[in-house]
């Protein structure tokens, strides 16, 4: 076997950059995290383009698809993108508008009902016997309403009095405020462009990159694309549908918060599996300050919602269309969800769904009948990747 010396030269380069990785790894993760600090207003402008450019596209196929006019294809980008943008803006405003006037009714509820809870605690301790008595004589004689309200001021007065911690929360809001414009700007200007950059991008990878590996390559993407697509599409639907149902039977049985409690539901069943419980848990203690009773019909009532949504609904708009069975959803959401927390969550599903595509297609081709010459089982191996892009 004859090594030649590029060859040689390319494992000892390989070899060189990982020890130094390796040993200065401190330095490499720094200069790693910086280079993702700077870059992070393109990668929200990144993530912003794919969700909006769902939307765009499909506002794009039906926006006078069989017209011929110059007119009406020279707009058809922007409106869409400007429809698609909208879309999304009117829905936000719907969700705050349903929960933010919820929200402060129930803050004030608390912050009136807080004082007599405690003399409730007190009297209720007081009857078992189980505060001494002087504690019990000076418990009894604080005003607890004056008590909770001197603490409001006080925390209030202290945090409002820090000027670094001031500082330091009006830097994060301008610094969060700067990423979000400019991402909002780079996402526009990648999706009037999205069809010269997809080009420009396969010349380079035509150029550049040996034809298997552009092919596979070529594959990867659009497995991962199609997997992320129909998981978002998927998410969505199931989350309004399930919102809906909440609200519907919560205004039905008459639960308070009952808009407020389904929007909650809804967008926390953007999160697979652990999303209800995260909406449930909220929604049991907004209902538990009016009504214990009713906050446990809740949890029943949302056991049972939860049933129907599980066995009939979700296997329908998001099961079948991502195509990962049950077990690895949710071992996807909880190695995720322990990695990037709930960013990990959302994203555990749609990588899952696409590396078991990947490996039951890969173990389809190493599967062929012994009956194939490998002349033939190399040539359907390859044609793979080819037919994906196709």
């Amino acid at each position: 076997m004859q090594i030649e010396w590029k060859s040689c030269l390319r494992v000892g380069i390989s070899v060189f950059l990982l020890f130094l990785c390796i040993h200065y790894w401190e330095s490499f993760a720094g200069i790693l995290q910086l280079g993702i600090g700077a870059a992070a207003p393109l990668l929200t402008g990144c993530v912003i383009a794919y969700v909006i450019n769902i939307l765009m596209s499909f506002y794009e196929r039906h926006y006078f698809p069989s017209s011929s006019q110059p007119l009406v294809n020279k707009s058809r980008r922007p409106v869409c993108l400007i429809g698609a943008f909208l879309t999304l803006v009117g829905i936000l405003a719907f969700l705050l508008r349903l929960v933010v006037p919820e929200v402060v009714a129930c803050i004030q509820l608390l912050l009136a009902e807080v004082p007599g809870v405690l003399n409730y605690l007190v009297d209720l301790l007081s009857k078992i016997n189980i505060l001494p008595e002087t504690l019990e004589s000076f418990l009894n004689d604080v005003n607890w309403k004056e008590a909770v309200s001197k603490l409001l001021n006080l925390l209030y007065q202290g945090v409002g009095g820090t000027f670094s911690f001031a500082a330091g929360m009006l830097t994060s809001v301008v610094s969060g405020a700067m990423n979000l414009v400019i991402g909002l700007i780079f996402s526009i200007y990648l999706l009037m462009g999205k069809d010269r950059l997809r080009n420009q991008l396969n010349r380079l990878m035509n150029q550049y990159i040996r034809p298997r590996v552009n092919n596979s390559l070529h594959y990867l993407f659009s497995v991962l694309d199609d997997c992320f697509h129909r998981y978002i599409v998927g998410q969505c639907t199931e989350a309004v549908i399930l919102g809906a149902l909440c609200t519907l039977g919560m205004l039905i049985f008459q639960f308070p918060y009952a808009t407020m409690i389904g929007a909650v539901i809804g967008f926390s069943a953007l999160i697979p599996v652990a999303g209800a419980y995260i909406g449930g848990a909220v929604g049991f203690l907004l209902i538990f300050t009016v009504s214990p009773a009713k906050a446990i019909l809740f949890l029943v009532y949302l056991v049972i919602l939860q049933q129907l949504e599980g066995n009939l609904i979700y296997p329908r708009v998001v099961g079948t269309s991502i195509g990962l069975p049950g077990l690895w959803v949710l071992a996807a959401v909880t190695v995720g969800g322990g990695i990037l927390g709930i960013g990990g969550m959302l994203l555990g599903v749609p990588v899952a769904a696409a590396v078991y595509r990947l490996i039951r297609a890969d173990l389809k081709n190493r599967e062929v009948p012994q009956m194939e010459s490998p002349s033939q089982a190399e040539a359907e191996t390859e044609s793979v990747p080819q037919q994906a892009v196709e």
